[in-house]
């Protein structure tokens, strides 16, 4: 293996839902820093559309609600129509409605199943089926310490997160044998903008001394986690669950 080239996306082909802000911006930056083209794939039009100018000319903006199952199979083939292949999938679009268990409203509930794991499920399912056809491809999805810890007034999240760690073990197990290998990333709170307007505050401060490193994850940690999981270099991780919490879920 050639370790000088290992994180080179050239010539590769990326696809990052919830692409134009927070995380999967950061994802679709550091994809296109090392040379990929990059489908920005988000809900905001013009967001998406920002971004992706903002990458280079190889990359492209596509509009879609993830928790649509036909929007997912419109820009799953307009993707591969524009592209003729897919190698990478980063499923990053997300939302998350903190509340109480007792007093979470059905919108709420329904809204966070419907993007987080059933988005999750459907995106993996349409590039899924190019990824077989052409016998290779790397997905990632975006689980969440969530997934394997209980948060208080997280029960939406939680469920949709640990629901995120069942899909990706079950497609890996189906699918690495035929060319397509299937991992998550659980992150900690990530520093982007919401991230910083919800925890700046006392609450956060008390959630930082429960992390033995004491601070939070940048945007660009959890994008580096993605760009090695989608390298040559993790070919042999599959059905894996990488957190980046600073060992919180460790305690």
């Amino acid at each position: 293996m050639n370790f000088d080239k290992v994180l080179s996306f050239n010539n590769k082909v990326v696809v990052v839902t919830g692409g134009a802000s927070g995380i999967g911006e950061s994802i679709s930056k550091a994809f296109a820093t090392q040379g990929a083209a990059v489908a920005v794939v988000d809900l905001e039009e013009e967001k998406a559309l920002r971004v992706a100018q903002s990458l280079g000319p190889l990359s492209k903006s596509f509009v879609c609600d993830v928790s649509d199952y036909v929007s997912v199979q419109s820009v799953s083939s307009a993707i591969h129509q524009e592209y003729k292949r897919i190698d990478v999938l980063v499923n990053s679009a997300g939302v998350v409605a903190l509340a109480p268990a007792e007093s979470l409203t059905l919108e709420a509930w329904n809204r966070t199943i419907n993007i987080n794991l059933s988005g999750t499920f459907f995106m993996s399912q349409a590039i899924g089926k190019f990824m077989l056809d052409q016998g290779s491809g790397k997905i990632i999805n975006m689980a969440s310490q969530a997934a394997s810890i209980a948060l208080d007034e997280h029960v939406a999240y939680c469920a949709s997160k640990f629901g995120v760690l069942g899909i990706t073990k079950v497609l890996a197990s189906e699918w690495a044998g035929r060319g397509v290998n299937v991992n998550s990333i659980s992150p900690t709170v990530v520093l982007t903008e919401l991230g910083k307007k919800a925890w700046d505050n006392p609450k956060g401060d008390a959630l930082k001394k429960l992390i033995p490193t004491g601070r939070f994850a940048l945007p660009e940690e959890i994008a580096a986690s993605a760009l090695y999981l989608s390298s040559p270099a993790a070919d042999m991780i599959n059905g894996a669950d990488l957190l980046v919490d600073g060992g919180y879920s460790i305690r």
